[in-house]
């Protein structure tokens, strides 16, 4: 992406194009309907590649599911995913033994670091429907020296992330949900505490944006000059941004070493900011490890098929949790947290 020329993403699910220290970002949005007693869609599957079905038939995916829409267990290393789930739930489970069901605004952040294999599926909990499942994936990498930490995950509840809202004289509101990176006065929960994130310097951040029409709002500078900041419009048209317009379904980098002036044309607006300073290292990656070298890369290879990252202790590859769970996390150390209260060990 240039600083100036907006270019258009690609539909979804497909991934849109990102900059270093950004891997991949992806928008899920699948307008799901009821879901049946095992939480699935309670709906033919004829016509579906099960496995492997991303055709979006009827606004919505299987994915890799074959019962439970979403993604069974895969092993990742090298990087961190940072899943903000806007609509619906994301049951989670591990090789770590560690499992978690958060949506609804809630933000799970994930280190790989040395090898963690995981899964991510969508319970459809509502028997009458529909099932709305939204949610950003963003891989962010590692530099060299924190590829092999220990697996880690942190919950950034909803009720604990900031949202700041600005409203004009006309009524017209804009309004950031800050996941990362200060914004203003606002600082949300930590990252892992060996993500690139946790490190002052890196200046990264991710912020949701909502513009009503005719709506303002200024994005501070960023602390360091050599600092990404990225713009990803998904919903809506019409948006300036330094005065450059951007049209529907597009994304452009812009100057961060100066504040970034957004202004919504005649409809609302959405977008997603991805910031911060490039890891400036070699890259890797061979579909879900990322490394420095192909040579660690083989390593990586041969570590999963020795290790399998520690096993799968769960009784299939893509387990849901029990119809009534709430919102929770189970960490490796036994620590449990419902919705945003830590409540027990």
């Amino acid at each position: 992406m240039s600083e100036t020329e907006p270019v258009q993403l690609p539909p979804s699910p497909s991934p849109w194009p990102t900059v270093d220290p950004f891997l991949f970002c992806v928008h899920h949005n699948d307008r799901y309907p009821a879901g049946d007693r095992r939480m699935a869609p309670a709906a033919s599957l004829a016509g579906r590649q099960l496995g492997q079905d991303f055709a979006g038939i009827d606004g919505w995916n299987m994915y890799h599911g074959r019962v439970v829409p979403g993604f069974p267990q895969h092993p990742h290393r090298g990087f961190e995913t940072i899943t903000f789930a806007r609509n619906g739930y994301i049951d989670h489970s591990d090789s770590l033994g560690a499992a978690a069901r958060f949506g609804r605004g809630d933000v799970q952040w994930m280190t790989a670091g040395g090898g963690i294999v995981h899964s991510e599926m969508f319970p459809l909990l509502d028997p009458v429907g529909p099932n709305h499942v939204e949610l950003f994936q963003i891989w962010m990498n590692l530099p060299a020296a924190d590829k092999m930490v220990t697996p880690h995950f942190s919950m950034l509840w909803n009720e604990d992330i900031p949202r700041v809202e600005q409203t004009d004289a006309e009524g017209r509101t804009a309004t950031v949900t800050v996941i990362a990176g200060r914004f203003g006065s606002e600082t949300p929960p930590p990252p892992p505490p060996s993500s690139w994130a946790s490190r002052p310097e890196a200046d990264v951040a991710i912020w949701h944006v909502v513009l009503d029409p005719g709506a303002r709002c200024t994005l501070p500078a960023a602390a360091g000059d050599a600092t990404v900041r990225a713009l990803y419009v998904f919903e809506g048209t019409g948006l300036t941004a330094d005065g450059v317009t951007f049209g529907a379904s597009s994304a452009a980098t812009v100057d961060a070493t100066t504040a970034t002036d957004l202004v919504a044309g005649a409809e609302p607006v959405e977008l997603l900011v991805l910031q911060g300073r490039p890891i400036a290292e070699p890259v890797a990656q061979y579909g879900p490890f990322v490394m420095n070298t192909e040579d660690e890369i083989r390593q990586t290879f041969a570590d999963y098929q020795r290790t399998q990252f520690g096993g799968w202790p769960w009784p299939d590859d893509a387990p849901v949790h029990p119809a009534d769970r709430g919102r929770f996390a189970r960490h490796a150390d036994g620590r449990i947290e419902e919705a945003g209260v830590t409540t027990r060990s």
